[in-house]
């Protein structure tokens, strides 16, 4: 195999370790799913599902050397199932053209609307897509299974809640840049029990009051206003055939203080705050990580996740939870390299978290944990133009890191699971790559978890 500008001192012991155990599977092969996940025998009442949109091989590698100066210190990385994962829209992946030719991950990358879709939905579709297929046509979410089953359902996200991610676990449109119809479609329609994110109509990426507001990642002037004044009308979310407002919380105290005791049974949580938590504060933004102060008056992600805990473990029979650390991915397009392991950082932080409520609010045998991302953003390196790791300058110290990029690309990205039903995965994933192994499709994370809700 020809790797073109790919570095092949780091790459072809990879390759030449892994061709010997395994045949690239055809990009052409349709996978066999239905005997594949039969017959295991188990189920789950949880699923949290923790995205790092953005994310890559090497976007992890680079925190744990910025963090803690060495490789493999997250706990994620430790989970028993690890795996890549594919990301295209339409189309398929081709190992054998993308370790050929260092260019071939930029082109037609998926986006994080049509990558999403597909990890809730379980089919594919075209980029900016909300939770519609190739034609359109409204597809059923698994958020919508565990609803079904009358279990809690929730999206947290780092940015704003109307944004790709969280709208496509929730959400129907034909476009993502649709911002007002899908945060009142979220708000109104949809039977979610927490839905938790940026997007405040009347504070800048800074938390200061803006001189011009705006309400369209809320559903408009009318919307908000009703959600302050609780009229806004609302669905029917736990089945009592009673419409259920929202509680909604904004001070930072709040978040803190409602992660653990009583907590209401729907919550929306909007920081003060208006793109991101942080990684869209003002400062240099290209400065080293945490040069440049935080924004004191937001939660974090984690904060923000022990919120949701706590509101959907109110449903005795389960729940379903996504939570995005969405701003890897704006930090990824901006080439900001501090920003990134800031920003993953906190993603790291919040899954230390949900693994500490698992072990303490619950089980590895009645929860299942998904750590994964949606697409890798700027196509990060240690070497311009060539395909290697960053490279380890010492906890506390910047990484040396490229970016080939400010898009998505089409990359293989890692895959993490613990828990009930985690090993379904790697029954799942029986396609092959030279250099990351086996590998399952974003479409077929919904596959395991319906075949564990059935």
């Amino acid at each position: 195999m020809k790797l073109g500008k790919f570095n092949k001192t780091a790459v072809s012991a990879l390759i030449m370790a892994s061709m010997a155990a395994a045949m690239v599977v055809p990009a052409a092969a349709a996978p066999v799913v239905s005997d594949k996940i039969t017959g295991n025998g188990k189920d789950v009442k949880n699923v949290i599902l923790l995205i790092s949109d953005g994310w890559g091989y090497n976007q992890i590698l680079a925190t744990d050397y910025y963090n803690d100066g060495k490789a493999g210190t997250q706990r994620y990385e430790k989970f028993p199932t690890k795996l890549a994962m594919s990301t295209y829209s339409v189309g398929s992946y081709d190992p054998e053209t993308i370790w050929a030719d260092f260019d071939a991950v930029k082109v037609k990358p998926t986006d994080s609307a049509a990558a999403g879709t597909a990890m809730s939905t379980g089919e594919k579709t075209y980029d900016a897509a909300i939770g519609v297929d190739l034609e359109k046509e409204d597809l059923v979410h698994i958020a919508s299974d565990f609803e079904a089953l009358g279990r809690a359902t929730g999206v947290v996200s780092s940015v704003q809640f109307s944004h790709a991610t969280p709208a496509s676990f929730v959400a129907h449109n034909a476009s993502r840049n649709s911002y007002s119809e899908i945060a009142n479609e979220m708000l109104m329609e949809s039977g979610t029990d927490v839905i938790i994110g940026a997007g405040h109509p009347v504070y800048d990426d800074n938390g200061n009051v803006r001189t011009k507001l705006e309400y369209k990642y809320v559903g408009g002037e009318d919307t908000w206003n009703a959600l302050l004044n609780g009229s806004l009308s609302t669905a029917d979310a736990n089945g009592d055939g009673t419409s259920d407002k929202w509680e909604m919380i904004q001070l930072k105290s709040e978040f803190e203080e409602l992660q653990t005791g009583n907590a209401p049974n729907r919550l929306l949580g909007i920081p003060q705050v208006a793109t991101t938590l942080q990684q869209s504060r003002n400062g240099d933004g290209k400065a080293n990580a945490y040069t440049v102060p935080l924004n004191a008056d937001v939660p974090t992600l984690e904060v923000m996740t022990n919120v949701a805990l706590n509101v959907l473990d109110n449903n005795e029979e389960g729940f379903f939870l996504m939570v995005e650390g969405g701003a890897i991915d704006w930090a990824g397009h901006a080439n900001q390299s501090g920003r990134v392991i800031e920003e993953q950082t906190d993603f790291n932080n919040d899954v230390d978290a949900v693994c500490d409520w698992v072990e303490n609010n619950s089980s590895w045998s009645e929860t299942l944990v998904i750590v994964t991302g949606d697409h890798e953003t700027g196509y990060l390196t240690g070497t311009a133009g060539v395909y290697d790791k960053v490279v380890n300058q010492g906890a506390g110290n910047m990484p040396i890191m490229a970016w080939n990029s400010g898009d998505h690309t089409n990359q293989l990205i890692p895959f993490f699971a613990k828990g009930a039903g985690a090993e379904l995965f790697k029954k799942l994933a029986d396609q092959q790559d030279p250099v990351r192994g086996a590998y399952l499709d974003n479409t077929e994370l919904v596959l395991a978890i319906r075949a564990l809700l059935n």
